[in-house]
């Protein structure tokens, strides 16, 4: 028999004497290090009036109390319907969801209450980001939602929503439920005449945070600071610029208003960023803030993947600097009997081992499977998965 120790991945701390020369130089290396702490986040251009931040996006003042949250990677993403009458040119919504009265609580399709609950709860949300299409088109839905939470997870329990339906009888409707903050996104031929909506009347009426959320269209810097001057004179808390970004559903757009990508390394539309930073020079008091798309996936979708991931991962699990999680899968025709295999003859613990037979495969430590595998008679891999409820395989590599 061999004992396998899960401690062995544990490293040890050793205590040295100083010198008062290495105690100042020590003090010294602190001090640098706490200024490069609170100079990382953010740097001030010299000739521009906003912050940036390292993910690449940018702000003129603080964020959206929503935006907060999702920087933490602490809202549930809760899209109620892929129904939208906008028809904006530039929806990135997936063929999967666009146009169809379907529900999805992060990745997993959603078909009760419970579902929604389970998702939040696996997540440990603070918070819910509702979406679409467009939530008005399903409003009573949306407020039964937006109920569901707040009871459930109580007043602190954040909730933001996104729609291009400017309606006040709809916004008083929305803030009864429980709302907190209203993302309105009018389409753009509103965004020179934003006085023929009920924005102003909203922003008065109501006391959760409304704001504007539109993409920064290239070349559309004119409208834009229109619109956000508008905005900001009635008193919008905050105006979203995003990064506009392709998806399989817009690609037309690319040949249809000669739009290019930026980058190999994003589906960021080349000139957006731009559009949105000559927005935030032209308007320096506006609350605006550019969302790039670099931000998106790089810190939003990895820290609520990896919050996720720390709050479902089993004891044999190990969660990735991504937010994927490493695990050790055996494969036999004989579940149990393999599982009393690994029990028996190297003393895995009952605590490293679980019989999946949904899956039809065993879970254990990827480290102890590492070290014994070529000696099991059974097929052995180290997978990396994403923290999901469908638990989208990344990569497997074989080890036997």
């Amino acid at each position: 028999r061999r004992t396998i120790w899960a401690s062995s991945w544990r490293s040890s701390i050793s205590t040295e004497r100083s010198s008062s020369a290495s105690i100042r130089r020590l003090l010294f290396l602190i001090a640098v290090a706490i200024v490069r702490i609170f100079l990382k986040p953010c740097y001030r251009c010299c000739d521009m009036s906003f912050i940036r931040f390292d993910s690449g996006s940018a702000a003129n003042g603080k964020l959206a109390n929503g935006c907060e949250f999702c920087i933490r990677g602490s809202k549930m993403v809760l899209f109620v319907t892929g129904r939208c009458k906008a028809g904006c040119f530039y929806c990135p919504i997936s063929a999967e969801r666009k146009g169809r009265d379907t529900v999805y609580a992060n990745e997993c399709p959603a078909m009760n209450d419970d579902q929604i609950i389970e998702e939040a709860e696996a997540m440990d949300a603070e918070g819910t980001g509702i979406t679409g299409g467009d939530p008005s088109e399903n409003l009573d839905r949306t407020l039964h939602y937006i109920r569901l939470l707040k009871d459930h997870f109580g007043r602190d329990h954040h909730i933001h929503m996104y729609t291009s339906v400017i309606s006040l009888e709809n916004a008083k409707l929305l803030e009864e439920a429980g709302l907190d903050e209203i993302r309105y996104h009018p389409r753009e031929d509103l965004w020179t005449c934003m006085d023929t909506t009920e924005l102003e009347d909203i922003v008065k009426s109501v006391g959760m945070d409304v704001g504007i959320e539109v993409p920064a269209l290239p070349g559309k810097e004119g409208e834009l600071t229109e619109l956000a001057g508008y905005a900001t004179g009635v008193g919008v808390k905050f105006i979203n610029l995003n990064e506009l970004e392709f998806s399989e559903t817009n690609w037309d757009m690319m040949e249809a208003h000669g739009y290019e990508i930026k980058d190999d390394l994003s589906a960021a539309v080349l000139g957006s960023e731009e559009t949105a930073i000559k927005v935030m020079n032209a308007l320096p008091d506006a609350p605006l803030h550019f969302c790039s798309s670099t931000f998106k996936d790089g810190v939003q979708l990895r820290n609520r993947l990896k919050r996720r991931a720390e709050n479902i991962a089993r004891e044999y699990d190990v969660v990735t600097e991504d937010g994927t999680i490493l695990k050790g899968i055996v494969y036999s025709d004989d579940l149990d009997g393999a599982a009393r295999y690994l029990k028996d003859n190297y003393d895995v613990p009952d605590d490293l081992i679980l019989v999946d037979a949904e899956r039809n495969r065993i879970e254990t430590a990827s480290w102890v499977l590492d070290e014994i595998a070529e000696e099991l008679p059974f097929k052995c891999y180290i997978v990396e998965e994403y923290p999901t409820k469908d638990r989208l395989e990344v990569e497997r590599t074989p080890l036997n």
